[in-house]
């Protein structure tokens, strides 16, 4: 290996543990109370040096976020097949999301972060905002409605983009609460279950008169 590459595979590694303790710290802390200064101690870093890689805490935030949209995105398209219907796709899509999420806190740092970064999220009209920005969750979300609505599933007097900021609404809502529990009491499986409930009622709520509530059921955690 050149000396320019090992330099470069030193840099991703230390972009790398930067972001690990961050997030260690945001998790132990809460975001509020992890400073820049922090971070470098903890990554055993010069302040200086930190803020090569990040100008301030929030490009750092907005890495974590997409660094683990990433990791979530990559999952669910690589399931992906063709042909599948709304409820098959929105069923694979809580599935990979669980399966991604389902057993870390870090969905607890993420939304807290993404309310630090952009406050009015998830109300604000995102397609009218960035339309190459990364608001995958609420995209997706809002065109497996819109599918659903096409296949006879959904009302079509809903509107697809109220219903997945309503999703996201309420699930930022249940991770708030429970990030402010004593971090003894959070756990990850609490959100999960949370909002798979809530999912299930917004879900059958949404469906045409006469459709089988039952067949929306989400997949549940795995014990």
């Amino acid at each position: 290996m050149g000396t320019q590459e090992r330099r470069e595979r030193e840099k991703l590694e230390r972009k790398a543990s930067i972001l690990r303790c961050a997030k260690a710290l945001l998790l132990e802390r809460g975001l509020e109370e992890v400073n820049m200064a922090d971070i470098a101690e903890r990554a055993e870093l010069s302040k200086g040096t930190l803020y090569i890689y990040f100008p301030g805490k929030e490009e750092l935030l907005k890495e974590i976020c997409a660094d683990a949209e990433r990791k979530f995105i990559d999952h669910f398209q690589s399931q992906l097949s063709t042909g599948l219907s709304a409820l098959e796709l929105i069923k694979l899509y809580w599935l990979c999301y669980i399966e991604t999420f389902g057993t870390s806190e870090d969905m607890i740092v993420i939304f807290n972060m993404k309310r630090y970064i952009a406050p009015s999220f998830p109300i604000n009209p995102f397609e009218q905002q960035n339309p190459d920005s990364d608001y995958f969750f609420y995209t997706s979300i809002r065109d497996m409605i819109n599918q659903g609505i096409q296949e006879g599933v959904f009302d079509r007097s809903i509107n697809a983009s109220m219903v997945a900021r309503t999703m996201l609404s309420i699930f930022s809502y249940v991770v708030e609460n429970i990030a402010k529990m004593p971090k003894e009491r959070q756990r990850s499986k609490l959100i999960i279950d949370e909002a798979k409930h809530i999912f299930e009622i917004l879900l059958r709520g949404i469906a045409c008169e006469g459709f089988d509530r039952s067949a929306l059921n989400l997949p549940g955690l795995a014990s």
